[in-house]
């Protein structure tokens, strides 16, 4: 069976990766094409184009991308009619793979329309759950609580625990080598930088991150400094660690960034995906992030939610520091980050709660990827 998967950004990416070994597993001779990023490509799928032109975060950002985006559905579109494959799975993203299932069903394309992680209809356009049944055959969530926003509305959601626990406990070699590969003292602690996958998010973030390396660096002799990175910012990034003279070693490829957090002492990260990897494997770690004036405006507006990052909301109170817009400085991150190294009781706390957190995520025999794609194997099945 051929599979068209479309990834419109780099934690999509790297669910669409495991999710393709996943099938490959139950399905020997699967056949993949579409959109997606490194990871994806590493797994053998050659992208229709690159997906950092649509890593765009914010009202502001978007708006004036709009007719390239548009361009970029057309041209997918066409070449899911021209290829025709038995599934198109989309992950993440619904803001662009919706027009991309809107167009499909207007066509009549027969093909299976899957959609791999919910839209936050919890946070935020609850509407959205009464009519996303029109436009794809089935949703699979992350997390448990997501499938009772959409099936009153008779759409086919199922719970398969969230991919990112997948590299949760096992330390292979590359992670055990990983201070010995990059030379760095093997009782040095380790602190992860991460500003993104976005370049606003870079371009915001970055700054602050280096004013809080250049103190520790400057008080503490036994700190190493790792920032991994993916291929839509890595060239911005590298440019601002190299201007900043600052020891930071950059790392890229997904062994390099697993090893790298399978090492962490502390972590700093923007809010999205990776915080809750960071949560899955033990990390002491503060989120933030920054957003436009206007983009902050708007969803104080409309965002029905207590906080911002995935470990709070789905623990239902705050475990992980938020340091949100004027609160995101380098000062007020350097505390939390003290904090932490005397693993004082907010250190105690996170570790009590992310082994919480493990178990609300579905941690079982099954992979959440497996889980995956047994459920979109087997309605594949159904309908030959």
């Amino acid at each position: 069976m051929k599979y068209y998967l479309i990834a419109g950004e780099p934690s999509g990416d790297a669910l669409g990766a495991r999710l393709m070994e996943a099938i490959r597993r139950q399905d020997k001779d699967a056949i993949f094409a579409g959109v997606g990023g490194e990871s994806m490509q590493n797994q053998g799928l050659t992208s229709l184009f690159n997906i950092s032109e649509l890593a765009i975060m914010g009202i502001a950002e978007v708006i004036p991308s709009i007719p390239r985006i548009l361009k970029r559905i057309d041209q997918t579109i066409a070449e899911i009619m021209r290829q025709k494959p038995d599934v198109v799975i989309t992950i993440d993203s619904w803001s662009f793979c919706a027009r991309i299932h809107k167009r499909l069903r207007k066509l009549k394309s027969g093909i299976m329309q899957v959609h791999y992680v919910a839209p936050q209809v919890w946070a935020w356009k609850k509407k959205r759950a009464r009519t996303m049944y029109k436009y794809i055959d089935l949703l699979l969530t992350l997390f448990p609580h997501e499938p009772k926003y959409f099936t009153p509305y008779k759409l086919d959601t199922v719970f398969v625990g969230h991919p990112v626990i997948e590299n949760s406990l096992h330390k292979d070699k590359a992670a055990t080598d990983f201070k010995k590969n990059h030379d760095i003292p093997e009782s040095n602690r380790l602190m992860l930088v991460l500003p993104g996958s976005r370049h606003n998010e870079v371009e915001r973030l970055l700054p602050d991150f280096l004013q809080v390396v250049e103190k520790l660096h400057a008080k503490y002799l036994d700190f190493s400094f790792v920032l991994p990175t993916v291929s839509t910012v890595a060239e911005r990034v590298k440019k601002m660690v190299a201007e900043s003279e600052l020891p930071i070693l950059v790392v890229e490829g997904e062994k390099e960034r697993h090893a790298a957090f399978q090492n962490a002492d502390v972590a700093i990260a923007a809010s999205g995906t990776v915080a809750l990897e960071l949560a899955i494997l033990d990390v002491p770690h503060i989120i933030a992030y920054k957003v436009p004036k206007l983009t902050e405006w708007i969803a104080k507006r409309v965002l029905h939610i207590q906080f911002v990052n995935l470990t709070n909301i789905l623990l239902g109170y705050e475990v992980v520091p938020e340091l949100l817009q004027t609160d995101c400085n380098p000062d007020n991150i350097l505390q939390y980050v003290e904090q932490f190294l005397s693993q004082n009781t907010l250190y105690r706390r996170q570790m009590e709660n992310f082994e919480k957190l493990r178990k609300l995520l579905g941690m079982g025999e099954q992979t959440p990827s497996d889980n995956a794609a047994a459920e979109i194997i087997e309605r594949l099945q159904h309908r030959k």
